[in-house]
This record gives structure tokens, C-alpha cells and sequence, in this order.
């Protein structure tokens, strides 16, 4: 053992070199492959020596610190930026293997009773668990469309207009300008873009709406600083001329009074910016979108205001016109994967925004496929966790031990003799996680009865799966949005065409 340690050590000592000695990270691939070396065998020796809840932990984390040595061998990104970046994460790595063993030691020191650590594990699996429910029911009261109370004449409704950045697009893009069309605002300008598209059928559809008042934009190649998508808003922003812009994408549908409601609600809740999360339509209900919930239930579930962090959707949102140039405008978040979450957290602190649900009444709608779902999420998930994977270890790390965990104890607890008392909470914190994912699920519309009740353990099995999956292809691979890369280095466009 004395020789795992010292092989441990060893790496640990490679590593912090690598970032803090210029001749060795002028060398990064060869000490990139010996501190894969070092760091794999002694972390899986550590795992397999005494095989308890710490050494595993040391030995998953172990992991992460050879993910990091592979991003630093292959250097995808600015040398400057990844030198910084990866240190960062080298850091917070070895500190959080470094609290895992001085727990361990603490622990043989003391010997405590092994189920008086499961009672404490219980216990705050039972507080989260609660803490879920109740930002649940609150947020699903404050997000909640309300009914129509507020009614501004035509003279005095403000100017709007309707951005649609389009690329590839067909039958959607159709569908969403018709509705839109069918809109009853009378002070409504609907302006499509077309992104380069591929084809000649997106700039034809658009054009074929010209006598309906839709006017078309031809949109350029974006330029290496810019996402494709917020290049195409930034376009967007600056030809339109209403006071408010609504931003939708071409699986969105509206009623025929959906805009003017959602002006009338801006109006009475005195804000400067909403989202809007479509109500899930009837088309598409039958299908148990487990991406499309995980997705839902990290904006409706945890109490994300205390952080500073409100809830935001890309599918539906209204800004006025001046917030957003107030904001800094598309320039300020050239390359975000979700551009709006800046000025959402800009206005919440003023309390100009609020993040709304649709209703049936309501009429704004969402036909997002189970494929394009799985796009979004993949593209998103990383990027909310700011491309870090040492905050990807926080987040898997919380996943499983306050989503998953009290399931597994709750059924085997008997089995792994963690106590009568740790069983009774374990099972009163599925219960409670059970119930706030029920809510969740009912109120947002992504799957039947059955994904509601049974949808938590397996949900956090899919978010951990989706969460190192987007991981890897930020980080290895490529993630296409509309046919574009959006990964770092500068995207580029993928020679196919996506189906149709």
C-alpha cells in the first residue's frame, strides 16, 4: 500500500508541476500521458485495496483528473484559456480527493457506527427531499399562466415584433408562420432569417409569406466569435422595430390571442422580459419525453432565485426592445449556448423578468420532437454547468446521493444493515421526490401517469448519463446545432444535411 500511496503522491505532484513549470507544459502530451498512468493505477488500487464508500469516491474522482489530463493532450481550445482551465479543475479535483481522505482517516480515528453515518445521510436526503417539494409547489404557483384580467385596447398596445432565426427548415417553419399569422395583435411585425440554409426550401418558404406581412432577412456566415444562432438574433434585434421582441423557434405554435395575452401579462406584472415554457402539445403528448422533463425539472425544481440563477427557456421568450439593448445587447453573449439566461439574471435582480407557463388558454405551444429534445439537451447540459468538469463532479456527486440513492436505500436498506430509522427516511425521501417529480411532470405535460410516479430514479439515471455524455462531446467531439458545430474551437459547418 505504502507503494500505491507513493505512486498517488507521485501523480498528484506531476500534475500541479505540469501547470506551474513552463518546460513541462511546453511538454504537455508525454506528462499528460504519465500522470494518466500514475493517477489510473493508483486510484484504482486505492478503490480496489479497501473497498468502501470513500475509497470508490477517490477512485470516481480519480477518473475525472484523467479526463482533465486527456483535455490537456488534446488542446482543443486557446493554449492561454486551457492552461487556466484545466489548473482550475487539477485544483479543485485534488481538494476534493484530499477531503475525501482526511474524512476517511477522521473516521477510523473515531470509528463511528455505521448506521449513525447512514442516519446523518438520511437525514439530509429527507431535508433536500423537502426543500425539492416545497420550491416545487411554489414555483409551479408562480410560473402558472393566470386568467385574463387585464385588457389593453388596440390604441394603447405596444408594437411587437416576432423573430424567427430558420436553417433547414420545412413543415415547422410552415406551421409556426401560419399560426403566428393567425395572430390577432394588431401591432404585430413577423420577421424570419434565414441562417444559410442548406437549401433553397427555407428562403422559398419564407418569401412564400411575403404577401402576409412576414418579411424575410438573409442571414451570413457567422463570424468566428459569434454561435450561429445569436449572430442570427443579433441580425434579428437590429432590423426589428417593435417596442417588444418576441424570439420563438419553428416548433413553437400561437394562438390566435397568444401574443396579446402575453403583452397584457408582461403589462401587468410591470416586467421587462419573459420566458415562456410552451404548453406541451396534444400532438406530441403521447410520447414519455424523459429529456424534455429532466430539462423542465432543473428550471421548475430546485429554489434557483436564492443563486441568482432564474429559470429560462430558448423556445419562447419577450424582451423589450431597450432591456436588451441595456443589456449589452446579442455582443454580450456572442458565444453562449443559452444567450437569454444573461439577460434574465440582468432584470431578475431588478425584478423585470418572470419565467411564465403556458396554458391551453393561452395557445403558445411546443411540437419539439424526442429527437430534437435529446439535440437540446445534449447542447445545453454542459454549458449550465459553465463547462467545467469539476462541476460536473458536484453536480453527478448531488444527483446520486439526493435523487437516486434514497430509492436504492429505501428498497435494500434491510440488506446493507444501514438501520430501521435510515429506511423509514430513506423511504419518506422517495416519497417526497416522487410527489415533486409527479407535480412537475403533470404540470409541464412530458409523459403519462406511469413516468410520473416511477419518472425520478430514472430521470437522475438519464441526467447523469446526459450530463457526461454532453461532456465528452463538448470536450472530444462535436455538437451539432442545425448542422453547425457549436463546440469549441470555431465551429463549423457539418457536411451533411440534417433529415427531413
Amino acid at each position: 500500500m505504502k507503494l500505491v500511496l507513493a505512486v498517488f503522491l507521485a501523480g498528484v505532484l506531476l500534475e500541479l508541476a505540469l501547470h506551474y513549470i513552463p518546460a513541462l507544459w511546453r511538454a504537455r502530451k508525454v506528462v499528460a500521458v504519465l500522470c494518466v498512468v500514475l493517477t489510473a493505477f493508483a486510484c484504482d488500487s486505492i478503490a480496489l485495496w479497501k473497498p468502501n464508500v470513500c475509497s470508490v469516491l477517490i477512485g470516481i474522482i480519480g477518473l475525472y483528473r484523467v479526463f482533465n489530463y486527456l483535455r490537456i493532450a488534446e488542446g482543443r481550445m486557446h493554449e492561454g484559456y486551457l492552461r487556466r482551465a484545466t489548473r482550475r479543475t487539477s485544483l479543485l479535483l485534488i481538494a476534493f480527493q484530499a477531503v475525501i481522505a482526511l474524512y476517511w482517516l477522521a473516521w477510523h480515528a473515531y470509528e463511528p457506527s455505521a448506521q449513525v453515518a447512514w442516519l446523518v445521510v438520511t437525514l439530509a436526503q429527507c431535508g433536500v427531499a423537502a426543500l425539492l417539494l416545497v420550491s416545487t409547489i411554489r414555483s409551479l404557483r408562480h410560473t402558472a399562466w393566470p386568467a385574463r384580467t387585464t385588457h389593453i385596447s388596440d390604441a394603447d398596445l405596444p408594437t411587437v415584433t416576432v423573430a424567427v432565426p430558420a436553417r433547414n427548415e420545412t413543415e415547422d417553419l410552415q406551421a409556426c408562420l401560419e399560426s403566428l399569422i393567425g395572430c390577432d395583435y394588431p401591432k404585430l411585425e413577423i420577421i424570419v432569417l434565414d441562417d444559410c440554409s442548406q437549401t433553397k426550401r427555407t428562403p422559398e418558404i419564407i418569401r412564400g409569406y411575403a404577401h402576409d406581412g412576414v418579411r424575410f432577412i438573409q442571414g451570413n456566415e457567422p463570424l468566428e466569435t459569434w454561435l450561429a444562432k445569436n449572430q442570427a438574433y443579433d441580425r434579428l434585434a437590429d432590423e426589428a422595430s417593435g417596442e417588444y421582441i418576441v424570439f420563438a423557434g419553428v416548433d413553437t405554435r400561437f394562438g390566435r390571442s397568444s401574443i396579446r395575452q402575453l403583452v397584457e401579462l408582461l403589462t401587468a406584472k410591470r416586467k421587462q422580459m419573459i420566458s415562456v415554457l410552451p404548453y406541451r402539445s396534444d400532438s406530441v403528448q403521447h410520447q414519455n419525453a424523459l429529456a424534455q422533463a429532466m430539462r423542465y425539472f432543473w428550471e421548475l425544481v430546485p429554489p434557483r432565485r436564492l443563486f441568482n440563477r432564474p429559470p429560462v427557456l430558448s423556445s419562447c421568450w419577450i424582451i423589450q426592445s431597450s432591456a436588451l439593448g441595456k443589456a449589452g445587447g446579442f455582443e454580450a453573449v456572442s458565444r453562449a449556448i443559452v444567450p437569454e439566461a444573461h439577460f434574465a439574471k440582468r432584470l431578475v435582480a431588478t425584478d423585470g423578468y418572470s419565467f411564465m407557463r403556458s396554458s391551453r388558454e393561452a395557445g403558445i405551444e411546443s411540437v419539439k420532437s424526442l429527437v430534437d429534445q435529446w439535440d437540446t439537451a445534449v447542447r445545453t447540459r454542459y454549458p449550465q454547468l459553465h463547462r467545467r468538469p469539476e462541476n460536473v463532479v458536484a453536480a453527478a456527486l448531488a444527483v446520486a446521493l439526493f435523487l437516486l440513492l434514497p430509492y436504492l436505500l429505501a428498497v435494500s436498506g434491510y440488506f446493507l444493515h444501514i438501520g430501521a430509522f435510515a429506511i423509514v427516511l430513506a423511504a419518506i425521501a422517495t416519497v417526497l421526490l416522487t410527489a415533486t417529480f409527479w407535480l412537475m411532470n403533470t404540470a409541464v405535460r412530458t409523459g403519462n401517469i406511469v413516468l410520473a410516479l416511477i419518472g425520478m430514479p430514472a430521470g437522475a439515471l438519464y441526467d447523469l448519463w446526459l450530463l457526461h455524455y454532453s461532456m465528452w462531446q463538448y470536450e472530444f467531439s462535436t455538437v451539432e446545432w442545425k448542422g453547425r458545430n457549436v463546440c469549441i474551437p470555431a465551429m463549423h459547418v457539418i457536411p451533411h444535411l440534417p433529415k427531413i
